[in-house]
């Protein structure tokens, strides 16, 4: 199975979805304080029956990617979207250093990647 998959910022949910024929399948929950540039995120949620697709991981490069376009730092507490930009260094810009969050970006080598 490779879903066909679009990434939408809901800003009433606070949350980024993936949407697959219509239905949400996944999201990253996100929270922007008040009269500030940094943005939470606190878990990534893919349903069962898609996970193992790669739909977390586009959902957390979307994130990312917007938080980046914004001109917006992160503060993280999922270990998911550390992992990711611990395979991705080019993100670690992002972490705002004075609130990083509990799950901090492991200081590794990047996994190898695939493609």
């Amino acid at each position: 199975m490779n879903p066909e998959l679009d990434v939408q910022k809901n800003d009433d949910s606070g949350s980024y979805d993936a949407v697959v024929d219509g239905h949400v399948v996944g999201m990253i929950v996100y929270h922007t304080p008040r009269g500030t540039r940094r943005v939470t995120l606190s878990h990534t949620i893919v349903d069962p029956e898609y996970r193992g697709h790669g739909i977390a991981t586009r959902l957390v490069k979307h994130a990312l990617d917007d938080l980046r376009a914004h001109d917006q730092t992160l503060t993280n507490y999922c270990s998911f979207v550390a992992d990711y930009i611990a395979d991705h260094p080019e993100y670690k810009e992002l972490v705002d250093s004075r609130f990083p969050g509990r799950a901090t970006v492991p200081d590794r080598a990047p996994r190898g990647r695939a493609g």
